[in-house]
């Protein structure tokens, strides 16, 4: 990340977008604070309302003329804004999105917005160094928020009994979406009953065919090889194979699990069943008919294939397909959510695969996030120990942030889905 932005163009962008950033946020239930005393936000007198800490204006408006929302990030990550409570800030914010530009700006997003780099479309040439960027970072740092399951996903927390009664009466699209009211509790038990439920809903069991796609660290694989499962699991991260392979040797199933480092479209054989947990998100809006096409083609006769996937509302994901954010920046270059919708006619157009049930399950990603987020906090210091520096603490707090106050917001859902096979193609 550079110093904010010099020069008289910098200057006059600046002037602009302090005007719209205090125009939208006067109506936003949030109290932002200026050195010189001034206060802007829905109600000022309320102090209990979300607090922004504007340090050094003038690098922020900078900044945020610049770059827009991606200097939005980078001011923060430069210190040029704080605030006690991030979370609750960009919750507000993100509540609002698409009312904080004006609407004739809005007309005019195409001229003024980033496009993706070429270097960062995620072709078999780019993806590995797309998945390193953000997954080889160490597994020491990541073990600073995850829990002992390592599992780097949205959590399943538990639900009432007639809520999980509901939960499986969804057989077909047209039932009702059931969101399970969550019940706080320990982490990694979360983890593995969200990863427990993915292999039910699939079958796998004593002697099945499994393929993973997407690795992470090891825990799906372990816990599917000891249902009895032959395990097949593709990663392109060298240090999550390394740190899974050893994961799944100190737990006895080396013999059932074949973990490798892998595009997922050099896969081969035949599998009863796949599995894939918040990869599709790596994969691209340009390749997503591809990827579908490699599962159908893997897929056994009467198979089934399960996939968690975070997603956008249609019409918000044909806005932004197109837009370079500071997430993907930063934090995931190549990255892209799609739409329930953009699934379903995929896959109707490509393969012979239809998604015959979906779990939304959004608040529960904003508890995992907290969570997350309170440990990596917590254990700032170790992540310091191993050569992170402040500014990227600081962004990595912004991101789990900023991830936490998509799913609080609606802004953004996770969800579970299972294909099967139709035998027809459109």
């Amino acid at each position: 990340m550079t110093e904010a932005p010099t020069g008289l163009r910098a200057a006059v962008s600046a002037k602009v977008a302090d005007r719209l950033f205090r125009r939208a946020a006067a109506g936003l239930d949030v109290r932002i604070e200026y050195p010189d005393g001034t206060l802007v936000g829905a109600n000022k007198s309320q102090k209990i309302l979300p607090r922004m800490i504007i340090r050094n204006p003038d690098a922020f408006a900078r900044r945020v003329g610049t770059s827009g929302l991606i200097g939005f990030g980078e001011s923060y990550m430069a210190g040029d804004w704080t605030s006690p409570d991030l979370t609750a800030v960009l919750t507000v914010f993100a509540s609002r999105i698409s009312e904080l530009i004006p609407r004739p700006l809005q007309r005019l997003r195409a001229l003024y917005v980033a496009k993706h780099p070429a270097r960062e479309r995620n072709t078999e040439q780019n993806t590995r160094s797309n998945i390193s960027h953000h997954y080889d970072l160490s597994n020491e740092m990541f073990e600073t928020f995850l829990d002992e399951t390592l599992t780097y996903s949205c959590a399943l927390f538990p639900s009432t009994p007639t809520e999980t009664e509901r939960m499986h009466e969804v057989a077909v699209l047209k039932a009702p979406v059931p969101q399970i009211a969550p019940k706080w509790e320990n982490l990694a038990d979360a983890q593995r009953s969200k990863i427990d439920r993915l292999l039910d809903e699939i079958g796998v069991g004593v002697g099945t065919r499994l393929l993973d796609v997407g690795t992470g660290w090891g825990e799906l694989c372990i816990r599917a090889a000891q249902r009895g499962a032959v395990v097949r699991s593709v990663t392109l991260s060298s240090e999550q194979m390394s740190l899974a392979r050893r994961r799944v040797a100190e737990a006895g199933h080396s013999d059932s699990v074949q973990i490798d480092l892998l595009d997922y479209r050099k896969l081969d054989g035949e599998y009863d069943a796949i599995v894939s947990v918040e990869m599709i998100e790596a994969v691209g809006h340009q390749y997503l008919s591809a990827y579908f096409r490699v599962l159908d083609r893997l897929l056994a006769p009467g198979g089934k294939v399960a996939l968690q996937a975070i997603t956008m509302p249609h019409d918000r994901m044909l806005q932004t397909r197109d837009t370079y954010t500071w997430v993907h920046k930063y934090i995931f270059p190549g990255g892209f959510l799609p739409s329930t919708e953009l699934i379903e006619s995929t896959t109707a157009q490509h393969t012979t695969l239809r998604v015959r049930e979906r779990l939304c399950m959004g608040e529960h990603y904003a508890e995992t996030l907290r969570l997350w987020r309170e440990r990596f906090i917590a254990n700032s210091s170790r992540a310091r120990e191993l050569g992170f520096d402040e500014t990227f603490r600081r962004m990595w707090h912004f991101y789990l942030c900023y991830s936490e106050a998509g799913f609080r917001s609606g802004y953004i859902d996770v969800q579970q889905l299972v294909l099967e096979r139709t035998g027809t193609m459109r």
